[in-house]
């Protein structure tokens, strides 16, 4: 974004320069000047402004009226002389809502422009310009500086005589600002930088804010706030969550514990205000005794009954195991009857709750089943409720499409045959159970990762092993005509795992590759020291591109989570190829840079990553395919 619009909200109809060589101190005492209190009274706002909140705070908002409307004389800050300080600081806090046209610099008397300067759209920014003789320099929001020197100096001597300040336009009505305004101050003799970047939340650093735009504090009547003057039907609830219906629409709800604010729409609370918290280190909560090596983790939530996970495990008796959430820690809740379970998958059908556990070998009688067990109220646990025949299953995903409930089971061999059909099945609400739909192909296949992508609808699945080699295409399919047809093929190594995410309004998916091994080829130094990618969707050529590629150890999952502003990948590193004592890596996201590794994680054959939220804080849990021990760690911010 162009640093010429922050000189467009300051901008004095320039007298002709001159005059005696009088110092600014003497002057003001460099005192902060007030721009905009002095363009706003402090009782109602002035024609043309509106006063708004957005993100919990209050801005102006300029119109297009004709600029006289918000000019004053200069006279009104330069009290005691009419010199324009050589050396100063203007402080803007604003809200842009689009990003202004490209301008080409000019000299000090029209614009001086920052290049490669970028700020959000709709979002809070204070903007620190700091001049002094030929060298400008821009701070945003307690960045690096970007520092401007030019040939033409600013004036040592500017005369203010019959000059005035004009807000949001200039006189001939170009560059009218259509976003909010906050702060506008300037500061005489000093670089501003250093008293606005102490603040815990710099992009809103307040050195002067008007009084129009201060919220009035008032001793709150039971558990309510004073309202906005501005806005006098709101009401702002304190305490624990209050229902959000249809009657509470457009009200807010401070949580004190999470320093929130939020807004009903009649349904759910939106966050329009809260504390962004940063990932600071990751520390050992919980060891978790399982009943046997974890293959696979779902931890999910029940109505009225709270959090709770669902462990496969590998050996048949006592079978799988349930765990609830009680006081701070996961508390063994029951066993379901299982035979070598590799995952399990919890989903909804209206009320109906139900949890799919796709089982990897045969039961006592031969038979190979998966099963999906159904919540019963009555007795608060899982019981079975349908069996339906796998091939070495290893997973289960559940989805919607146009109101219609579907479940797809992924296929891994039968007998040493790996290329088999997977299978998806349909809802029938007049049965009650899952019929086959559709069978899709696959080779060794391991997961399948269902996301959407504006109306349309795709499923990934993750193909390991051909019989020969894992160096084989996956495939992502679209739905299509009542069925899903292959939208694009991507070649993996031994792929265990896909995982969908958004950053902003970009779409990656990553997969995980656990070994590389062709029978046809020479033997790689090291099987399982292979890279993992990294694709992002790229609109215009309409398929998934190649974005990253990550060093991992025989990688068998990747979850994404975020805490606060930022967004993290967490890889399961498995084998290094002589050690199932391996390192998984937790992933920042750097924007430009990608992915870059940020916290080193020991694992033991590190089978599965679930992140999840709880009132306490946020946890991310493993489980271990060699061990019967799974972990819970917990993410500590600042």
């Amino acid at each position: 974004m162009s640093a010429a619009l922050l000189l467009w909200l300051l901008l004095l109809r320039w007298a002709s320069a001159g005059g005696s060589g009088r110092t600014w101190q003497h002057c003001t005492e460099l005192r902060p000047l007030d721009v905009l209190a002095e363009a706003v009274p402090p009782g109602a706002p002035a024609r043309g402004v509106r006063v708004l909140r957005a993100r919990g705070l209050l801005g102006l908002q300029l119109s297009a009226s004709p600029p006289r409307a918000l000019a004053f004389p200069a006279s009104r800050l330069f009290v005691h002389c009419d010199r324009f300080p050589e050396e100063f600081s203007i402080i803007a806090t604003l809200r842009a809502l689009r990003r202004p046209a490209k301008e080409r610099a000019g000299g000090w008397q029209t614009r001086v422009t920052f290049p490669n300067v970028s700020l959000s759209d709709n979002q809070w920014h204070t903007l620190v310009l700091a001049v002094s003789g030929q060298s400008f320099s821009l701070t945003v929001d307690c960045s690096v500086p970007k520092d401007v020197v030019v040939e033409t100096p600013f004036p040592a001597s500017l005369s203010v005589r019959r000059a005035s300040f004009y807000l949001g336009s200039r006189r001939r009505r170009k560059g009218v600002f259509t976003g909010l305004l906050r702060q506008l101050v300037l500061l005489p003799g000093a670089d501003a930088t250093p008293r606005i970047c102490h603040a815990v939340n710099f992009k809103v650093a307040t050195l002067s804010v008007p009084s129009v735009l201060q919220d009035v504090p008032a001793k709150p009547l039971s558990n309510e706030v004073l309202k906005y003057p501005y806005e006098t039907d709101m009401k702002v609830t304190l305490g624990a969550r209050p229902r959000c219906s249809k009657q509470e629409k457009a009200q807010f709800w401070f949580n004190a514990s999470r320093r929130g604010l939020y807004l009903c729409n009649g349904s759910a609370w939106l966050s329009m205000l809260e504390v962004q918290q940063r990932l600071d280190y990751v520390e050992e909560y919980q060891n978790l005794v399982t009943n046997s090596e974890t293959m696979g983790i779902e931890v999910f939530s029940i109505p009225r009954l709270g959090l709770f996970a669902a462990m496969a495990n590998r050996l048949t008796p006592p079978g799988s195991a349930i765990y609830r959430w009680t006081e701070g820690k996961f508390v063994h809740y029951q066993n379901i009857p299982t035979h070598q379970a590799q995952s399990c998958k919890y989903f909804t059908i209206g009320k109906k709750i139900f949890l799919a556990v796709a089982n990897f070998e045969q039961d006592e009688r031969g038979q190979e089943f998966s099963v999906i067990f159904k919540w019963s109220r009555r007795k608060a646990k899982f019981v079975a409720y349908q069996r339906i025949s796998t091939h070495s299953a290893r997973d289960w995903e559940a989805f919607v499409i146009q109101g219609e409930a579907f479940l797809a089971v992924v296929n891994h061999r039968e007998g040493n045959n790996h290329n088999i059909d997977s299978v998806i099945y349909r809802w029938n609400p007049r049965t009650g159970l899952f019929e086959t739909n559709q069978t899709i192909p696959t080779s060794g296949a391991y997961d399948w990762e269902f996301f959407t992508i504006g109306p349309y609808s795709f499923l990934a699945v993750a193909n390991t092993f051909n019989g020969t080699s894992t160096k084989i295409y996956s495939h992502i399919y679209i739905w299509l005509r009542g069925s899903f047809q292959l939208f694009q093929s991507i070649l993996t190594f031994g792929a265990a795992d896909w995982e969908v995410f958004h950053i902003g309004d970009r779409v990656f998916l990553a997969v995980a590759n656990s070994h590389s091994y062709d029978s046809g080829m020479p033997a790689p130094s090291n099987f399982y020291a292979i890279n993992s990618s990294i694709y992002e969707l790229n609109i215009t050529a309409q398929m998934f591109v190649k974005f990253q590629d990550l060093l991992t150890y025989s990688a068998l999952d990747w979850e994404f989570f975020s805490v606060g502003d930022d967004s993290f990948l967490v890889v399961a590193n498995s084998f290094d190829g002589f050690t199932f004592s391996v390192n998984s890596i937790i992933y920042r996201w750097q924007g430009y840079e990608g992915f870059v590794a940020a916290h080193q994680l020991p694992t033991v054959g590190c089978r599965d990553w679930e992140a999840f939220h709880t009132a306490e804080g946020s946890y991310l849990l493993y489980s271990s395919a060699r061990e019967p021990l799974s972990k819970v760690l917990r993410l500590k911010t600042t």
